[in-house]
Order: C-alpha cells, then sequence, then structure tokens
C-alpha cells in the first residue's frame, strides 16, 4: 500500500517517528548511534533541523529541505536504518516483518505535517520543546538532554525558564 504524503520542494516538515514497542528506551539508551545515522544521512543529503527532540521512545523533529528538494522519506528510512544496523539484533520479529527483511525497532510509518506558516512553526517548536515536560521526562523543558531547546537558549531565542524551565 502508498500512503499519499505531501510533498513540497524546498519544505518544512514536523514529524514524529516512533519505535514499534514503545515501552523501549532505545532512542535515549543509544542517542550516540541515533546522533551518527542522523550525521551520516544529513552529509549525503542535507537539510536543517531548525528544532528536535528525542525521548526514550519516540522524537519529534522540524526539517527544512533544500530548495527544489522534497525527498524526506529516502532520509528516514536511511536513518531509521542506520540506527537500526547500530544495535544488536534482540528484538522480536514478525514473519511479516521477517520476510522484508526488516528489524522490529521503529513503526513502520511515521507522521508529518508540512509547516503552513511562521505562526505554525513556531507551535510546532514550541511542542517539540516541552515534549519532556508532556510526557513525564522532566519537570521543565530545559533539564531534558536531548532537546535542541539547549541550542535555542544558547543562540538567545529562549530564555533558560521559558515554559517554567530554569537550572
Amino acid at each position: 500500500m502508498r500512503y499519499r504524503r505531501a510533498r513540497v520542494a524546498g519544505g518544512t516538515y514536523f514529524f514524529t517517528v516512533t519505535l514499534a514497542d514503545r515501552s523501549q528506551d532505545l532512542l535515549t539508551r543509544h542517542i550516540d548511534a541515533l546522533r551518527a545515522a542522523f550525521r551520516a544521512v544529513h552529509q549525503r543529503h542535507p537539510f536543517r533541523i531548525p528544532a528536535i527532540v528525542v525521548l526514550p521512545e519516540h522524537l519529534h523533529c522540524i526539517w527544512q529541505l533544500p530548495q527544489g528538494d522534497c525527498a524526506y522519506p529516502p532520509r528516514w528510512a536511511l536513518i531509521k536504518s542506520g540506527f537500526s544496523r547500530a544495535l544488536d539484533d534482540c528484538e522480536p520479529v514478525s514473519l511479516s516483518r521477517h520476510l522484508k527483511r526488516e528489524r522490529g525497532i521503529w513503526q513502520r510509518r511515521y507522521w508529518e505535517h508540512c509547516i503552513r506558516d511562521a505562526d505554525d512553526l513556531q507551535r510546532h517548536i514550541d511542542y517539540i520543546h516541552f515534549n519532556p515536560v508532556k510526557h513525564g521526562h522532566a519537570r521543565c523543558p530545559a533539564e531534558w538532554p536531548f532537546s535542541s531547546i539547549h541550542r535555542h537558549i544558547a543562540q538567545g531565542l529562549l530564555p533558560v525558564d521559558w515554559a517554567g524551565g530554569g537550572t
């Protein structure tokens, strides 16, 4: 089955990507492998990441693709497979996944939303930065180590105490 996805060349997209087993903590436990997968894909297929947060079992991020480029599905496939290859084979694999030579780490699909305007972008950036608090991983956004909020604070885009934060 082919899924219809928004395709805007040079577009800005919000993504939610999730592990197949939501009880796992693979993304934060193996954060270096995830970062390496992102870096490897970024080197071959550039894109900007205005905001990202990595939680134990899912991540949210915003990508800005280069002018004329709308190829985010191959980028995600490469990131997911690069991360998966870096991990030991330990997860259960269904027959369906086995026949397709897939690991059982990621949900097959992901959520994407094409950002419409500056207000939509800001709402999604705020959502990303507040997500660790929403899920009970931190008392304030600045406490969560796997978030672009730290870059935004360092660049003066957000105060340290944004949304009740502070250290």
